[in-house]
């Protein structure tokens, strides 16, 4: 049975051990664990842990030091061979080993040469327990040689020949890195044209004169050395065909000329490779570089593809403008035909390369160290690959196995050893060599026997916290010999855990996939084998996650504002978070500006630097969380800049800018102003607006301006400051292109004519000098035009012409260069005069008591002497036909626009005299009046009563007196009083009506009921019909006698409990009715509604004249609660009938949701209502008991 000793490992939260940890411990697992409670009784075979590479180039110049490192129990010991002998350091002064260490140090710094000691090196670490051997080191000191001496010509060749400046570089170790360069260490500059090979030549395509210099110098520079070594510089002139022939004659002797050919163009040929095909070899891994460079006119351009497949996606890359194409990690997959193609106008050229990648050994399977037990069986296994397929060897303790001594434990079977009932002298160290023409690996692997009883390398009580929900890894690191078996137990009393729940690693480790609250407990490992048993105690907790509840948002701020970023975190109660803010994956500046409370980070007073993604990162020690917002700073854009005019024309220019920073905000508009330095310096005004794309734009220009441009750019935050001012531009001068506008010709007195225009500004005058020329003639006549030319002003006034004539008129703009264009005349008029003429035959036509038409005959146009405006009609009421009122009331005067012949004359007063007279309007004033026509307003109804008041109540009867109407409107006929009682329950009794003689104030009503309340309905009435009532509420006076027994009644002890419960009942009533109210419950108020219909629309019957019944068709009116007679028996005058807001379907009437009507008596008192006399009312017991019934 194979043993797996177990590495000790750190211990970290069970939470936070990454997988890639354990599958490491998994790899490592075989390696005897360095413990130091195992390494005191623990042996264990050399194993080489550090050696030099096998190919060391040594810098000659410094000591020599080959490393060879090992580890086992015991320490092993160091030998060393050279060239496949022992190599003796004891007899060499200059070689020293490091103390327990294989590491060789030859001192060649003081004497001696790095030559002496070339040769292969091979370590050997050795104890009791085997010996284990390093790679073949092959040492070689690094050289640098110097160029030979060569003696180059000076080359001579045509425009657009081809040319290859050789470089030739010495091999060096490690070979050289080629450049070229000038005198001066500059580079030389390369391209499609010009570039440098891979074997460090420099090749033209086509040479120009340009490139004619004298230093063109190839360096070689050995990095291991530190030198650079340098070629002779070699002189290249490149001329045309005649400086060529010339050059031919004077110097054939001594020149080397290239090329037979005049440099025309000419299609590509290949520099190189040469030829069509050719082939290339390189080792698996390495970079595979392909190369192409032709020469031709034009420049030709290289294509590169692979014939028998697609070129590797992320392994491709193109160097020397595109001259050689390289694949990284080239595999056997690389194989294949690549075809290089040179193209250019005049043709094309291919070339095939033929590549094959060859491997040197590798890896398949590496020979793995085996700890056994006696008696146990295993296996070593030595699996490479390689192209060719390499050759499988084996050596034990460094010798062939071949002539090693001989182990009946051992079979080899190819690249496999097999191992069978092993004791404690088949412990050794095997080494497996594959090897082909590329080279070798070689492996050391040990194999050995152990008898141990189980060990736990864990420490004990460890406690582990976990957050709830991931992965609880709990360790049990053990060692023993033979391997031994692993259990876990939970609790005190618990069976063995099986892997349905839990995951059993064969390191030991525990794994809960998903660790829950109930996870948490003591958990024992038990390890097991045939020597014995341990056992190892550890506990874990798990914890609530550390979860972001309120995340930071993305924000948007303007420059110079307030941010805030709010995080609120929720964590594990036991856990203790840290809250840390970054930007952008960093600190936050240290600016004060930034503060940051327990939720909140606040930025204030931002800047464009603050932009980016701020993150709020929770950590604890067992978890972290984090979340991000984007912060975006924007602002108005920063304004144009560079402002420059180009294409002057004597009317146009373009202006063009650049855009200043958008400030995170696109651009929408660039906005153009333009300033007059010359007539309005200092002012800006709007040219044009252009699209934020735009950079340039086309402004057209007046003549004669001194322009100056500034841009702003817009965005959707706002409006840039202006850019700096452009350049000064002053445009030509020209004739005037418009004339003056808003010309007028309005007479201000009867005799003139004034012409008035709005005046051309300095940027519309288009040059110097500017003038109007003011023309004009009478419209119907056959006169010449007359003119003046004028300056600096805005009106001209022509004198002597006749009153009111159409006119003529033309103002045109002139300058020092010429006139404005025609202008189109206007026409006006001299100044009017008082109309002369009164309107004729005035006739007036009365339609009803308050409305008149009146008609006139017109005046005839010329009697006008101006623009006719209309007619205004001036009426008055002389007196009334009753003859009470003879004064004479103040003028009304109605006016009519335009040449109408007829107008209504409303509101007037019914029974009344009036007189009017017409006269014609112009825009001087009026003229005469006509004759003064009068009429009469036939009869109206009557306005309501003055006043009406109660006085000298009794038992059984009540007086009225009033005041007759203010406006009778016309004679009054008769008074009408309708009157009703009221009972306590506010319902109204039978309606009686009293017709009243026209010529009575007052009036005494007789048999009435005592102690009741009346109400009553007063108006008066004309021929025409009935006017609007007043109304009053009256009570007659208590019998003494009776009010005597309810005084008697009221001191009696039954009676005053009885009220009390009555009141009691009450409160329990309004109660009720209170809460039914509030839940929007209806009131029974149809039965009041009912007993206070208005007498005046309640219809009589037909048979007896008695009243009808309520009808819910009509409007109905609720007695008024402040109707009382007021304690002076009087009322004032009702302005109106009575209406719905007089009743309480006002503004003060309230209805529920569902429209029933609550505020049953809350109507409005009567217009300008005295106080009501509360008193009144009855204030005897009796009254109070009415009041319930």
């Amino acid at each position: 049975m194979q043993l797996k000793i177990m590495p000790k490992k750190k211990h970290f939260s069970a939470g936070r051990v990454p997988l890639i940890l354990f599958l490491c411990q998994m790899i490592s697992a075989l390696d005897v664990p360095l413990d130091s409670k195992l390494l005191g009784d623990l042996v264990q075979p050399p194993t080489i842990t550090q050696q030099s590479p096998k190919d060391y180039i040594i810098d000659p110049r410094e000591n020599i030091v080959i490393q060879c490192e090992a580890k086992g129990k015991p320490p092993p010991s160091f030998s060393w061979t050279r060239n496949g002998t022992h190599f003796d350091i004891d007899k060499d002064p200059l070689v020293t080993m490091k103390p327990g260490s294989g590491t060789l140090v030859i001192n060649i710094m003081s004497e001696g040469k790095a030559e002496t000691y070339e040769g292969v090196y091979q370590c050997t670490a050795r104890n009791e327990r085997g010996a284990a051997i390093s790679n073949n080191i092959v040492v070689r000191p690094s050289r640098s040689p110097l160029w030979t001496k060569e003696r180059l010509e000076s080359i001579i060749l045509h425009n657009g020949q081809s040319l290859v400046l050789p470089c030739r570089p010495p091999i060096g170790l490690p070979p050289a890195i080629i450049f070229w360069m000038d005198n001066s260490f500059q580079r030389l500059p390369q391209s499609e044209r010009v570039s440098q090979g891979l074997n460090g030549d420099l090749y033209f395509s086509n040479v120009l004169p340009e490139d004619t210099r004298e230093d063109y110098i190839c360096y070689a520079r050995f990095n291991h050395t530190q030198t650079i070594q340098q070629k002779q510089p070699i002189s290249l002139k490149v001329i045309s065909v005649d400086e060529l022939n010339d050059t031919i004659a004077a110097n054939l002797s001594d020149t080397e000329f290239y090329g037979a050919k005049p440099g025309k163009e000419r299609p590509p040929t290949f520099l190189t490779p040469q030829g069509t095909e050719s082939r290339k070899e390189e080792l698996r891994g390495n970079v595979l570089s392909l190369e192409c460079i032709a020469e031709g006119l034009p420049t030709p351009i290289i294509y590169w593809i692979k014939e028998d497949g697609t070129l590797p996606v992320n392994r491709t890359f193109y160097q020397n403008f595109k001259k050689t194409l390289q694949i990284t990690q080239v595999s056997e997959a690389d194989s294949g035909n690549y075809q290089c193609i040179a193209k250019n106008t005049l043709g094309a050229v291919h070339h095939t390369i033929s590549v094959t990648v060859k491997a040197a050994p590798y890896w398949i399977s590496a020979p793995q160290n085996l700890v056994l037990s006696p008696g146990e069986n295993g296996t070593l296994i030595c699996r490479a690959n390689g192209n060719p397929k390499p050759r499988i060897g084996w050596l034990t303790n460094g010798v062939p196995v071949e002539i090693a001594p001989d182990d009946p434990s051992r079979k080899i079977d190819g690249d496999t050893i097999i191992f069978s009932n092993v004791q404690e002298r088949s412990s050794a160290v095997y080494q497996c060599n594959a090897s082909n023409e590329y080279g070798y690996l070689l492996a050391n692997a040990f194999v050995n026997v152990l008898a141990e009883p189980p060990r736990i390398l864990t420490s004990a009580n460890i406690l582990y916290q976990v957050i709830a929900n991931r992965p609880a890894l709990l360790d049990c690191a053990f060692f023993g010999s033979p391997l031994p078996t692993i259990e876990w137990f939970k609790g005190t009393k618990g069976s063995a855990l099986h892997e349905d729940i839990y995951v059993l690693h064969d390191n030991g480790t525990l794994e809960i996939p998903v660790a829950q609250k109930d996870s948490t407990g003591t958990y024992t490992c038990v390890a097991r084998n045939k020597l014995g048993m341990a056992k190892n105690e550890v506990h874990l907790e798990i914890k609530d996650p550390t979860r972001i509840i309120k995340q930071p948002e993305y924000a948007v701020v303007q420059r110079g504002s307030k941010v805030s970023f709010e995080c609120k975190v929720k964590h594990d109660d036991t856990l203790i978070p840290t809250i840390m803010w970054l930007k952008d994956n960093g600190e936050l500046p240290n600016d004060e500006r930034f503060s940051v409370d327990k939720d909140h980070l606040v930025v204030t007073d931002v800047s464009d630097d603050d932009g980016g993604m701020y993150t709020c990162a929770a950590n604890t020690t067992l978890d972290s969380v984090s979340a991000s917002a984007v912060l975006r700073v924007v602002d108005v854009p920063n304004p144009p800049f560079d402002l420059e005019l180009t294409n002057q024309l004597d009317k146009g220019v373009q202006l063009s800018w650049t855009p200043g920073d958008d400030n995170n905000s696109p651009i929408t508009k660039f906005i153009i102003e333009y300033e007059d330095a010359m007539h309005e310096a200092g002012i800006w005004h709007h040219q044009t607006e252009v699209s934020g794309t735009q950079t340039t734009a086309q402004l057209t220009l007046s003549p004669y301006v001194n322009y100056s441009f500034r841009v702003m750019a817009e965005n959707s935050i706002g409006r840039s400051v202006p850019s700096e001012a452009s350049e000064q531009y002053l445009t030509k001068a020209a004739e005037p292109d418009q004339n003056p506008t808003a010309v007028e010709g309005l007479g201000t007195e009867p005799d003139n004519l004034v012409i008035t225009w709005k005046p051309l500004n300095g940027f519309e005058s288009n040059g110097p000098g500017l003038q109007y020329k003011v023309s004009w003639r009478q419209k119907d006549g056959d006169d010449e035009w007359t003119s003046v030319v004028v300056a600096n002003v805005s009106k001209y006034i022509v004198s002597g012409t006749p009153t009111f004539v159409p006119y003529l008129i033309k103002v045109q703009a002139l300058n020092d260069v010429g006139f404005a264009p025609e202008p189109a005349a206007v026409m006006g008029h001299s100044g009017e005069d008082l109309p002369m003429v009164a309107p004729g035959n005035v006739r007036v036509n009365v339609v009803n008591s308050t409305l008149a038409e009146v008609h006139w005959d017109p005046v005839p146009l010329k009697s006008v002497r101006g623009h006719l405006q209309g007619y205004r009609i001036y009426y008055w009421k002389a007196q009334s036909s009753s003859k009470r009122n003879r004064r004479h009331i103040e003028k009304k005067i109605l006016t009519f626009q335009g040449n109408k012949t007829h107008g209504m004359l409303p509101g007037l007063q019914p029974y009344s005299h009036y007189v009017l007279n017409v006269r014609v309007v112009n825009g001087k004033g009026e003229g005469p009046a006509s004759t003064d026509r009068g009429f009469h307003t036939p009869e109206g109804v009557p306005s309501a009563p003055s006043s009406l008041k109660i006085v000298n109540p009794t038992l059984d009867s009540l007086t009225l007196e009033w005041d007759p109407p203010s406006h009778p409107n016309g004679v009054l006929t008769e008074y009408t009083l309708r009157y009703q009682p009221i009972n306590s329950t506010h319902e109204l009794g039978p309606l009686v009506d009293l017709k009243i003689p026209a010529n009575k104030t007052r009036w005494t009503l007789n048999h009435l009921n005592f102690s009741t309340r009346y109400k009553f309905y007063f108006y008066a009435q004309t021929s025409v019909g009935s006017g609007s009532q007043i109304t009053e509420e009256a009570i007659t006076t208590v019998d003494e006698a009776m009010a005597s027994r309810q005084v008697d009644i009221a001191t009696q002890g039954w009676f005053i409990g009885l009220m009390c419960a009555v009141a009691l009942l009450i409160l329990i009533l309004l109660i009720v009715c209170f809460i039914r109210r509030n839940k929007g419950g209806k009131y029974p108020v149809k039965e009041k509604e009912d007993a206070h219909a208005d007498p005046e629309i309640q219809p009589m019957k037909e048979d007896d004249g008695t009243f009808g019944e309520y009808s819910d068709a009509e409007d109905h009116k609720p007695l008024k609660k402040g109707s009382r007679t007021p304690s002076d028996r009087t009322v004032k005058k009702e302005d109106s009938d009575d209406s719905l807001v007089d009743y309480g379907e006002g503004v003060n009437g309230q209805f529920n949701e569902d429209g029933s009507f609550i505020g049953q008596y809350s109507g409005k008192k009567e217009k300008e209502p005295a106080e009501g006399n509360e008193s009144s009312e009855a204030p005897s017991p009796v009254n109070a008991m009415n009041s319930f019934v």
